[in-house]
This record gives structure tokens, sequence and C-alpha cells, in this order.
């Protein structure tokens, strides 16, 4: 399986609407690809709160028709990152998008944890409360955003819905990098699945961005990672492996929390 990870800069000279159509020509560019994964808030940038109000968009907004129209074009599935998505019966909630190689809306995933310590996204957006998978030809997608990643109950929930393959699309800050690094391993290691973290490059309203989008296998070994500025991150991976690895060491079998009901005295 080919799957072509695109770490796209946002900067501030850069209009949405000047981004969009950029982002949507590189995904035509990976025409070949079986997935092609972008990354958090990258109309808007995941740490410019200001804008998430004036660039929030309906669900089926101008992001979702480009990202649509490009998956349909280079005959890709598309996780197109998140979006600000308004409600019209409720708050914003920061909404993952998952397209079919037909363009047809596969998924929809409203982030779960919001990140701020009771200011910027955790009170501006509205939390998700499903956890979303994604069944295509040769793997089943467990879907994830940015601060999701440090809470391993939720991976746990994906993989015990069948994920095999566990994305992240991120805009994680440079000041935490090692910890992006670290959280994309464990989660891979503990839940032997593979794991295709996309972050940002560039500064999100004076954040500098992490970058250093990251693929690792269900034995924590990083097959490709990118460096700090835009970068397409393409790997070819046997989404096998993750069966294989699960008989070869079957170390999820031996789980003790969550598999039943507690017994009554």
């Amino acid at each position: 399986m080919r799957a072509s990870v695109i770490q796209i800069a946002v900067n501030e000279d850069e209009s949405v609407e000047a981004r969009r159509r950029r982002v949507a020509a590189m995904v035509r560019e990976q025409a070949g690809a079986d997935l092609v994964v972008l990354p958090e808030l990258w109309s808007t940038g995941a740490f410019a709160y200001e804008e998430f109000g004036r660039e929030a968009e309906p669900l089926e907004g101008p992001t979702y028709e480009a990202m649509a129209k490009a998956a349909s074009d280079a005959g890709v599935w598309l996780h197109a990152g998140s979006v600000p998505e308004r409600d019209p019966d409720g708050p914003l909630y920061n909404t993952s998008l998952v397209f079919s190689p037909s363009g047809d809306l596969a998924a929809a995933y409203r982030k779960i944890h919001r990140f701020g310590f009771d200011k910027g996204e955790a009170v501006l957006m509205g939390a998700g409360t499903e956890l979303v998978t994604v069944r295509l030809p040769e793997t089943t997608l467990g879907l994830s955003t940015c601060y999701d990643l440090r809470f391993p109950e939720l991976f746990r929930g994906l993989v015990d819905a069948g994920a095999e393959t566990l994305v992240v699309a991120a805009g994680w800050p440079e000041r935490r990098r090692s910890h992006w690094t670290l959280l994309a391993q464990a989660r891979a290691v503990e839940n032997q699945s593979f794991v295709l973290a996309c972050a940002t490059a560039g500064t999100h309203a004076g954040v500098p961005q992490s970058g250093h989008s990251i693929v690792v296998d269900p034995w924590g070994e990083v097959l490709a990672q990118a460096g700090a500025g835009e970068e397409v991150l393409t790997v070819e991976f046997d989404p096998g492996k993750v069966a294989t690895t699960r008989e070869q060491f079957p170390a999820l079998k031996d789980r003790m929390l969550g598999l039943r009901p507690p017994r009554r005295p």
C-alpha cells in the first residue's frame, strides 16, 4: 500500500482560498497513491484561534468541495485533514473529512479531545463524541486529531472497532516535538498498528509548528519521517504486517481491563 503524507506549511501571508487551491493541486499530484493524508486545520492554522469563527464552514463547504474533487481527480482515498466546521444547530467543531476515490464522503470525525486548558480550542470548539473508523480495500483506518494522541484509551477503542492503521492529523507545536515522535511510536507499539501522523509546518499565529510527520509500523519502527518544512512524505507499507505482528506477539489478547463487566460480589 502506498501512502502520501502531505506536510503543509501554513503561513499568514497566504489566504485560505489560495491555500485551498494549492493543497488541492498537491493532492492531484499524488495520483497513484492509495491513501493521501493532510494535517489538522491546514486552512486556518491550528493555533489561529481568531480565524476559527471567521473561516468556519458547513460540513459541505468550500474545503469539502475542493477536497472531494481533488480525491476524485487523483483517484485516491483522501484524509483531507480537518476544518473548522460550523454546525447550524450547535457550536463549531474541529472536523476531519475522509473521501473515497470517487470523491464521496466516506467519514467525518469531530475531534474528541480539544486542546487549550480552558482557553483556545477548548472553549471555541465543541467536543466530538464518536470514534470513527473507515474501511479501505487493504486496511481499516482509525481517525484521530492532534491532542487525541495523548489519550491511549481512544486508540484502544479504535482498535476494538477494527482499526489497523491509525491516522493522526495534527497541528503540533515545535516546542513539544519530542512528544510527537514518542507518542506516535507508543501508539503504534501498544496497539500493534501502523501510525500515519501528519503535522503542519510553518507558523500559526506566532506558534512555530513541529513538522516531522511520521509513519510507524506495528513494531514501533519508523518507516519514514519528514523534516521541518513543507514536504510530501511517501511510503510503501504492507497492511498485512498488522495481522502478522498480532499473531506472532499476541499481547492484545492478554488485556485484562475493559474486556468484560466486573463480577458481582
